[in-house]
């Protein structure tokens, strides 16, 4: 496990450290997904073709640290007091998020949406719907596609994950082990027949306000955020050498899989996804969290990766809506804008690290200082 970051609250428990480095893993593996997107007609062409995976394995990540964290607490912690750090957690960037989508809006102007047919106005009202997390309907967003989150699209995981932690605060948490076994099953067996029998043959589904988005949304995040839970709850470490590395090169695969079966045969990729999300992820995760980093490096790599992971998740995408235009105004081939492709990568991980040591772990410190403080 690592020490406790400077933003972290007083009583914060050390990290699993090679969990937060397979975090930042699976979020570079979401900026691939997403950079990969302008050159794709539908999921099925798509390289990267999994990515949208990696949304599971970070809601197995949450329920299992959540448990791990908070679990043993509630005989002294309030709901309150529980939603007041999730708060202070996660909301810093997502307003951060809202704020780099908004001031790029107007450069990412293209065949797929014309952006200069939205007022300053109905931008300013989009804005403060994503930085409250209040998701738009298909027929009010801006961009028009169909989006909750029009100005930061990975916006719409974090409203889940802001579900899954009220879930978590009322009722989740008080349910006995074998009752929490009893809705991963239900759960895992819903998302499993909306992945191989339903609309796409796959589980990417959650980030529009759609009949089916909003099932397999819903569906994904009980499932995953349960299991984590539960994983942690019956967690019994092995001994393992080189976790990070195994973990990380198997997230990588898992995730870059081209589709299965075609527009023929969806049940085989709602198939592959099934055993990712129900027996590949938590085993990572299980062999993420019984191993340990015995040398600096690997510590090091873990560290960064970690500390990035959720600013790299919430500040890329306005700049994957650019780099779109940009491959779709001048019609240009992977080869062509690789040198783009690059610079975005690179960008934003520079970015999101600016974004944490400037931005992101001053606020939590004020919000912390003068939301639990004063409640003490």
């Amino acid at each position: 496990m690592s020490k406790i970051s400077a933003a972290a609250f007083t009583d914060t428990k050390p990290h699993y450290n090679i969990l937060d480095g397979l975090r930042g893993v699976a979020a570079l593996m979401v900026v691939f997904f997403h950079i990969f997107e302008a050159y794709a007609t539908s999921h099925i062409d798509q390289h990267i073709n999994h990515g949208y995976l990696a949304v599971d394995f970070f809601f197995i990540l949450s329920g299992f640290v959540i448990g791990y964290a908070y679990d043993d607490r509630w005989k002294t912690m309030t709901i309150k007091n529980f939603i007041r750090r999730r708060f202070i957690r996660l909301h810093p960037m997502v307003i951060m998020g809202a704020i780099i989508g908004a001031i790029m809006f107007y450069f990412q102007g293209c065949s797929v949406w014309d952006v200069s047919k939205i007022s300053v106005a109905m931008l300013l009202i989009a804005t403060l719907m994503n930085a409250f997390l209040i998701p738009s309907t298909p027929g009010f967003e801006i961009r028009g596609v169909t989006e909750m989150f029009p100005l930061n699209g990975p916006s719409w995981s974090l409203f889940y994950e802001y579900i899954g932690n009220i879930l978590y605060a009322f009722f989740i948490h008080k349910l006995p082990t074998k009752a929490l076994s009893l809705l991963v099953l239900l759960a895992g067996c819903g998302l499993a027949v909306f992945a191989i029998w339903g609309p796409y043959g796959d589980i990417c589904a959650g980030f529009s306000l759609t009949g089916e988005n909003i099932i397999g949304g819903s569906l994904r995040l009980l499932f995953s955020f349960s299991a984590g839970l539960l994983l942690f709850r019956i967690f019994k470490p092995i001994k393992i050498k080189g976790a990070f590395w195994i973990c990380s090169l198997s997230v990588v695969i898992l995730l870059a899989v081209p589709r299965i079966g075609g527009s023929e045969h969806f049940w085989m990729n709602g198939l592959y996804d099934t055993v990712c999300f129900a027996i590949a992820f938590p085993l990572l995760v299980y062999l993420g969290a019984s191993g340990k980093t015995t040398d600096k490096t690997t510590t090091r790599i873990c560290k960064f990766l970690g500390d990035i992971s959720y600013p790299l998740y919430m500040v890329h995408y306005p700049f994957i809506y650019l780099y779109y235009a940009w491959v779709k105004n001048d019609n240009l081939t992977f080869v062509q804008s690789l040198p783009g492709a690059v610079a975005l990568v690179i960008g934003c991980i520079i970015l999101a690290y600016l974004c944490l040591k400037l931005y992101d772990e001053p606020v939590r410190k004020f919000l912390t200082k003068h939301l639990l403080h004063a409640e003490k």
